[in-house]
């Protein structure tokens, strides 16, 4: 569940995903901003469902597809997930 370069990377370069304005400059920008909103990565789309379920998110009824149009979850390229809360 740690942020990796690869999580940091992606989550910089694909920040509009979740947010209209940049919130990060620079790669070290957004690694401190999700170490401040406390963001974190999974490996499973049961995982995130388990995490949100556990944080008091109704996604019973959620089809992973639905669950992955959320702006918060990030499909990384290496197959893993990060969840960011906006």
């Amino acid at each position: 569940m740690e942020l990796d370069d690869i999580a940091v990377e992606y989550f910089f370069n694909n920040q509009s995903q979740l947010f209209s304005k940049p919130v990060a400059e620079t790669i070290d920008e957004a690694f401190d901003f999700l170490e401040d909103c406390m963001a974190v990565t999974m490996g499973s789309i049961s995982e995130v469902r388990d995490y949100l379920d556990e944080l008091g998110m109704d996604v019973a009824g959620m089809t992973d597809d639905e669950l992955l149009d959320q702006s918060e979850i990030f499909s990384l390229p290496d197959g893993r997930f990060l969840y960011v809360e906006g």
